[in-house]
C-alpha cells in the first residue's frame, strides 16, 4: 500500500515536471533543484514495478539525471527545460518504432481488452498510433521551440498546461469516435 502510494506520488511528481522546475527556480539554486530532480528521477525509477515501464523510466530517468547534471555543472537552467523535449522524442521512438515492427502500441494496448482483436481493429489501432506519433513530433517541436525561445513562464504554461490539454483532446477525442462512431468499447 506505502509502495503503491509513492508509486503514484513520484509519476505525480514527474508529470508535474515543468511546475516544480518553475517553481523551484523561482525558490532556489539552479544546483540545489538539479539535486532534488536527480533524487525524483532516481526515486522513480527505484520505484517502478514493471519491466515493461522499466523500458520507458530507466532512459528517461537517466536522462533526466543527465539534464539536472548538466544545470549543476553550468550553473544554468536551459537544460532543465529539455525534458519535455527528450520525453516526446523517446514517445515518439517508442510509437514510430511500433509502426515498423510487430504490433503498434495501440494494438497492443487494445488486445488487453480484446485479445481476439479483428483485422479492422488492427487497421484502427494502426492509424490511430500514427496520429500519436505525429503529435508527439508536434509537440516536441512546440516543446523545443519554449526550451529555446520563451521565458521560463511561457514554457511552464506550455509544457505543463497546454501540452496536457492537447493530449487530452486527442485522447477524449479518439475514444469519442471509437465508442459514437466506430460503437466499440
Amino acid at each position: 500500500m506505502l509502495k503503491a502510494l509513492v508509486t503514484i506520488t513520484l509519476l505525480v511528481l514527474v508529470i508535474s515536471y515543468p511546475v516544480l522546475v518553475y517553481l523551484g527556480l523561482k525558490h532556489l539554486k539552479v544546483s540545489e533543484l538539479g539535486v532534488i530532480l536527480i533524487g525524483l528521477f532516481i526515486a522513480r525509477l527505484c520505484f517502478t514495478a514493471k519491466s515493461t515501464s522499466k523500458k520507458l523510466v530507466l532512459p528517461l530517468s537517466i536522462i533526466g539525471c543527465a539534464l539536472a547534471l548538466i544545470a549543476i555543472a553550468s550553473d544554468s537552467t536551459l537544460s532543465l527545460t529539455f525534458y519535455p523535449v527528450v520525453v516526446n522524442t523517446t514517445m515518439f521512438i517508442l510509437f514510430g518504432q511500433s509502426l515498423l515492427y510487430g504490433q503498434t502500441i495501440i494494438e497492443q494496448l487494445a488486445r488487453l481488452k480484446h485479445p481476439e482483436l479483428p483485422e479492422e481493429g488492427i487497421i484502427y489501432t494502426r492509424k490511430v498510433t500514427w496520429i500519436w506519433t505525429v503529435f508527439f513530433v508536434v509537440n516536441g517541436s512546440i516543446a523545443l521551440y519554449t526550451a529555446l525561445y520563451c521565458s521560463l513562464e511561457e514554457w511552464t504554461f506550455y509544457n505543463g498546461f497546454i501540452a496536457y490539454i492537447m493530449m487530452g483532446i486527442l485522447l477524449l477525442g479518439e475514444l469519442i469516435f471509437r465508442r459514437f462512431v466506430l460503437k466499440v468499447g
